[in-house]
């Protein structure tokens, strides 16, 4: 049998954590950072969990993960 594929938008966008859960980056840090306090700046940088709905969905994208 040929290796799967994972999607490789879902490669880019996701990392499963060593306990099972599913990181994503978090959004509103990519432009116009000028009126964004530094606290919130610095809160955006911490990975945040995806919704355990679509956990299932993001692992089956990713088989290899």
């Amino acid at each position: 049998m040929p290796k799967m594929k994972s999607n490789s938008g879902a490669a880019k966008r996701f990392r499963i954590a060593a306990s099972g859960r599913v990181k994503r980056a978090q959004s509103h840090r990519r432009h116009i950072l000028t009126k964004k306090s530094t606290k919130r700046k610095r809160q955006l940088r911490s990975p945040a969990a995806v919704h355990a709905a679509d956990s299932a969905l993001v692992k089956r994208m990713l088989p290899y993960s």
